[in-house]
């Protein structure tokens, strides 16, 4: 084992390389989202991974916040602190995005080694996310792994039994935007697989949910933690006529909203729940007078 002392210089070392490749990062954010012409985005985009691929292979990366970047890229932990899922869009000229992004996931695992003695057996391996949705025809029913992923961009993630529950978003193209309830697990060797039988839906059986809306319009798609929900806007078209059932540019927020409950580990759908923020106890409690009240510093 490593002296003390060295463990710490060992990962103040670390920490430093972390910080300084954040800032490398951070200086690229400009070229690689905001500039103009689309080949100059990808350009910078290709130097943007260049970076991510020297320090991809460091542990250590599991426990760096890239608080800096998040502006503009997706970091997502679960609480168990498994894995570290970073994800990010690169916008076309022809209203579709590119995605990437990287899996660092935590592989340790706890080996019984007699009468109350355990080991742990340290393993870390990353995972570069290859966007393959252009060739996916079905995305609902499509099951991926990193090298051939449904690419999105992240937002939520939610521990489940056994798995990890995502919502994503895609801006799809200039007409409609996505987004999705998507299903990160891991085999018994660690693969990663994107995708899975987690829903409970009448007359479907999804690997993932997706919801299809015009580019106009804003949908909803949320964890409510304290019920165990993912809440949403119900879309409908915004125009009658038959013959505009499943054209989705046409779709939009009704002002109802359904709901994915989770129950015995599959998510169940639900229409039409109440969305309404719940009361507070202390929504009843009576405001203090302001006249009444004496200031903690009086300014000279």
């Amino acid at each position: 084992m490593l002296p003390l002392f060295l463990m710490s210089q060992k990962g103040d070392t670390t920490m430093l390389r972390f910080k300084q490749t954040e800032r490398e990062l951070k200086s690229m954010l400009n070229a690689v989202f905001y500039s103009r012409p689309e080949h100059e985005r990808f350009e910078a985009n290709r130097k943007f991974i260049a970076v991510w691929d020297r320090i991809a292979a460091f542990p250590g990366i599991l426990n760096f916040a890239f608080d800096s970047l998040k502006k503009e890229i997706s970091v997502l932990k679960p609480a168990d602190k498994k894995f570290c899922l970073v994800t990010w869009n690169i916008p076309k000229d022809d209203g579709t995005h590119a995605f990437f992004g990287y899996l660092f996931v935590n592989n340790n695992k706890r080996i019984k080694k007699g009468f109350l003695k355990h080991e742990i057996i340290e393993s870390y391996e990353y995972f570069k996310l290859l966007d393959f949705s252009s060739t996916v025809k079905s995305p609902e029913s499509y099951v991926g792994s990193p090298e051939k992923w449904f690419g999105m961009l992240y937002t939520c993630v939610i521990p489940c039994d056994g798995y990890y529950a995502l919502l994503g978003w895609d801006g799809n193209d200039k007409l409609t935007r996505r987004k999705f309830v998507d299903a990160l697990y891991f085999k018994s060797d660690g693969t990663p697989v994107f995708g899975k039988d987690i829903f409970k839906i009448p007359h479907k059986n999804p690997r993932r949910m997706m919801f299809q809306y015009s580019s106009d319009v804003t949908m909803s798609l949320k964890y409510d933690e304290g019920n165990n929900q993912i809440v949403f806007d119900h879309l409908a078209s915004r125009q009658d006529g038959a013959q505009l059932n499943e054209q989705f540019q046409y779709y939009g927020p009704d002002g109802s909203f359904d709901a994915l409950e989770y129950k015995k580990g599959k998510w169940a759908y639900t229409e039409d729940v109440d969305a309404r923020n719940k009361k507070s106890e202390n929504d009843n409690v009576r405001k203090p007078d302001p006249k009444k009240q004496k200031p903690i510093y009086k300014p000279r």
